[in-house]
């Protein structure tokens, strides 16, 4: 049987996270919810909640290889979405396989370097090996922390996004979306930059605690909708939309920062 033409088929490289709320996890969830096709890789296992992560068990190098061998030698991939990859020795892998694979699809790079609650998912001999990984990538999704971190910049307001994310587009990436839930205000801006222009989309801030894993969330739902053949602009509204309805429909669960109610955002597929 040969797959629906109308699928795409995205292979996520990331972080499980056992509340479910980010990672691999909501990243499974939005890409499904999505009507596309989600695949594995899975780089760490982290012992967290809503309050915190508390533990973190990385997976060798060479079993993500494997992982991401397997799916794309049978099932192949429109899209290769990375998340918490943790050190350099896995984000070197990661592009290794890719590489070797003469992988023709889209690399979306969400570079997580840090969890909602603050702990540390990024080594520090793995920075520099991220910076190489974002250079080779199609989209690079950082929030407003880790777009400070990779550029150097003060970023306290939509033209210091702005400006990070052509820094960013300097490296070699081809597009930027610089996801901006940190900053304060009423609204909430995402920003995408690349060689054609430039594309923002706001939307009124929702005030809630549930916003674990949003920034997961919007990567993936990125990665969807390019799997499929939308624009990046399409893209980026969509997947903002899908967000905020997200964040809007959360289920209000755990003590700390909660999970996005991705199940319950109807969405038109494809």
């Amino acid at each position: 049987m040969t797959r629906e033409p109308d699928m795409g088929r995205v292979l996520i490289v990331a972080g499980s996270d056992s509340s479910g709320g980010a990672g691999i996890q909501a990243d499974i969830k939005t890409v499904t919810m999505l009507g596309q096709y989600a695949a594995t890789a899975i780089t760490a296992v982290t012992v967290q909640n809503t309050r915190g992560v508390s533990g973190i068990e990385t997976v060798p190098a060479g079993v993500v290889a494997a992982q991401m061998r397997a799916v794309l030698s049978d099932i192949g991939a429109d899209v290769i979405k990375t998340g918490m990859l943790h050190d350099a020795a896995v984000i070197e892998t990661v592009l290794a396989v890719i590489d070797d694979v003469a992988f023709g699809g889209d690399l979306v790079v969400d570079p997580v370097m840090m969890s909602t609650s603050g702990a540390k998912l990024l080594s520090d001999d793995g920075v520099d090996a991220l910076r190489t990984l974002i250079a080779h990538a199609s989209l690079v999704t950082p929030n407003i922390p880790e777009a400070e971190a990779l550029t150097g910049r003060k970023i306290t307001g939509l033209d210091a996004m702005k400006a990070a994310a052509y820094d960013l587009l300097d490296t070699g990436v081809e597009a930027v979306l610089v996801k901006g839930g940190h900053l304060v205000g009423p609204d909430v801006s995402d920003i995408l930059v690349n060689l054609k222009g430039e594309c923002i989309v706001t939307s009124s801030r929702i005030d809630t605690l549930h916003t674990h894993g949003t920034g997961c969330t919007l990567a993936s739902a990125m990665a969807a909708y390019l799997s499929c053949g939308k624009s990046l602009e399409e893209a980026l509204e969509h997947s903002h939309d899908f967000v905020h309805r997200a964040i809007k429909a959360a289920p209000g669960f755990g003590a700390g920062h909660g999970p996005l109610g991705h199940a319950r955002v109807h969405m038109e597929r494809g």
